[in-house]
């Protein structure tokens, strides 16, 4: 289930930064700083804008419930990275280092 979700979501992004990139600004294009439509003239003077800008809203909203999806399977998963790890060793440190003091052989 992770793994179909995950693909959909990549999907959207990459959806999303299509229909974000394709966007222009308000007249971004030469002909629109003298008042004319025109590259636009194929979807009239706002009819590609505004299909982008719906597919932008649908692509963020679509963005958004996979990546709560995602959110929420991912703890339903109940493990830990630290899981299959031992307990760190509790020896005291005074136990571990060897006494280093030598007697004198007696004559």
């Amino acid at each position: 289930m992770i793994t179909l979700i995950t693909t959909i979501h990549i999907i959207i992004c990459f959806i999303l930064i299509v229909t974000v990139l394709l966007q222009s600004g308000k007249s971004a294009d030469l002909a629109g700083a003298f008042g004319g439509v025109g590259s636009q003239s194929t979807f009239g003077p706002r009819g590609m804008q505004t299909f982008l800008s719906k597919m932008t809203t649908i692509s963020a909203v679509l963005f958004m419930f996979t990546s709560f999806g995602l959110w929420i399977l991912s703890g339903q998963e109940g493990g830990s990275v630290l899981e299959n790890e031992k307990a760190p060793i509790t020896e005291k440190a005074a136990a571990a280092i060897p006494d280093t003091k030598k007697k004198a052989p007696e004559q």
